[in-house]
């Protein structure tokens, strides 16, 4: 079963590029991530990673990386949890933007979606999945 990351984090793309099949949103947001993310399972993908996995909330992150196995057959979980994580992203996003931050912010930012990343991967049943 492969493995497609999606994501707006250019760590993350640069350390998994050749080793999955990464789909890189370099212009996108967060919300961008979340609507391939959608629609790549209403063709028949299956969340391996969860849409809001840690503890910031879209208005606060502007980056996003989730994992989804291209197993061809709609996997209705994963189709209401991503459902599910835009509305509550979009209310999110509605009381407040994600601020302006400067370049050392976002580069921390970065690091900490890498690092959610990275804690799926390096698990046994990840390769196994």
């Amino acid at each position: 079963m492969n493995k497609i990351i999606i994501t707006n984090n250019s760590k993350v793309f640069k350390k998994y590029y050749s080793f999955y099949e990464v789909i890189y949103m370099e212009n996108g947001n967060y919300m961008d991530v979340l609507e391939m993310t959608r629609d790549l399972i209403h063709t028949g993908c299956k969340l391996l990673t969860h849409p809001m996995s840690g503890s910031l909330k879209p208005n606060q992150t502007p980056y996003k990386s989730i994992i989804v196995s291209g197993n061809k057959k709609t996997d209705y979980k994963s189709v209401v949890l991503i459902e599910n994580s835009i509305e509550a992203s979009r209310k999110f996003l509605k009381f407040k933007q994600t601020p302006l931050w400067n370049e050392k912010i976002k580069e921390d930012f970065k690091t900490v979606d890498l690092s959610l990343i990275e804690n799926v991967v390096k698990t046994p049943m990840f390769n196994v999945i």
